[in-house]
């Protein structure tokens, strides 16, 4: 089979396609052929090693897959070859095959396209976590989804209004804010291109809470960090809640402690791989519940652009480069 590996540390132009053995599948285990990727920003890290994870050469990056169950090791029960599922795998997606922990997979309805499905669980599985479990986004209150026209964002974007949440979205352009107020945003707010001086910052923050009313943001769902942070932090509502989720904008922020004290807010962090390695019976109970989402309408995968196997470190270089909408899937024929 065909995989393409990261065999030295560097960007998407040091993957190579090579011919590797076809895994098999041991106790607790399944192997799937692979049918779809996601691309996602932990993509762009784990090749450069700047990722939590750093798994050893070589791999394959990809971090969820959907496709048909090839074979179940001893001790599988709740899927078999046959079964179209998705997955999410940290590494290792952008393969034929792909062999992994059973209990990471998950059965897809048959109407589920295989690009959906790929597109669709580390987006909404973070965003769900961050907005239900570490949020507790309520009905009526005011969500501030930073970079909103991204995976996570879009997801975020489409859940937070699925919860009952007015949802402003804040994007890099209007072409961006147009995408997620068709995805269900209230509104939306163009924010400039940093880095920003003391002044700058204020303006920025001043952008965010015009765009969020006079009380601010209950819940503020950040992707992308640097120099975004501070002055979204600024537009918080009193005991709001600032989900750190990511920091796609390229530096991880420092913050001055005292916008937490003198607003009275939470800041939490949202690493939902963490989470589903810890939590794997909860993690099932989230993905039926996103699924049920699905079927009704409620979610749905906006996949802006497909790439070929061949072609992936092009599909991760264009999410590197922050002009994706939505999300970005690389296809295995």
């Amino acid at each position: 089979m065909k995989a393409l590996l990261s065999k030295a540390v560097g960007g998407p132009e040091t993957l190579v396609l090579e011919d590797v053995a076809s895994p098999e599948a041991k106790p607790g285990w399944a192997v799937v052929s692979v049918k779809a990727v996601g691309v996602n920003f932990p993509d762009v890290l784990i090749i450069e090693d700047k990722y939590q994870f750093k798994p050893s050469r070589p791999f394959a990056p990809g971090g969820e897959i959907s496709g048909v169950v090839k074979s179940v090791g001893e001790g599988v029960t709740h899927i078999k070859p046959g079964d179209r599922v998705l997955g999410n795998t940290g590494w290792g997606g952008m393969a034929e095959e792909l062999a992994l922990e059973a209990h990471r997979l998950v059965k897809i309805p048959d109407a589920m396209p295989y690009d959906e499905a790929a597109a669709f669980i580390m987006t909404y599985g973070t965003s769900w976590h961050a907005l239900d479990a570490r949020a507790n986004l309520k009905p009526g209150q005011t969500l501030l989804v930073l970079g909103a026209a991204g995976g996570v964002g879009l997801a975020a974007v489409e859940l937070g209004k699925a919860m009952g949440a007015r949802v402003i979205a804040a994007c890099s352009s209007q072409e961006k804010v147009d995408l997620c107020i068709k995805h269900g945003a209230d509104a939306g707010v163009v924010y400039p291109k940093g880095p920003f001086d003391r002044d700058g910052q204020k303006a920025l923050a001043g952008l965010f809470k015009d765009a969020c009313g006079p009380n601010g943001a209950d819940v503020i769902y950040d992707p992308i960090g640097d120099a975004y942070a501070e002055p979204a932090l600024r537009s918080i509502a009193w005991e709001g809640t600032y989900l750190v989720v990511g920091f796609a904008a390229g530096e991880i922020p420092k913050v001055p402690l005292n916008l937490a004290l003198l607003k009275g807010c939470q800041i939490v962090g949202v690493f939902w791989g963490g989470w589903v390695a810890k939590n794997p019976e909860k993690h099932q109970k989230n993905v039926a519940e996103l699924l049920e989402m699905y079927a009704q309408g409620k979610i749905k995968p906006f996949v802006s652009e497909r790439f070929p196997l061949a072609r992936a470190g092009d599909a991760i270089a264009h999410l590197a480069s922050r002009r994706a909408l939505g999300k970005v899937v690389v296809t295995v024929d």
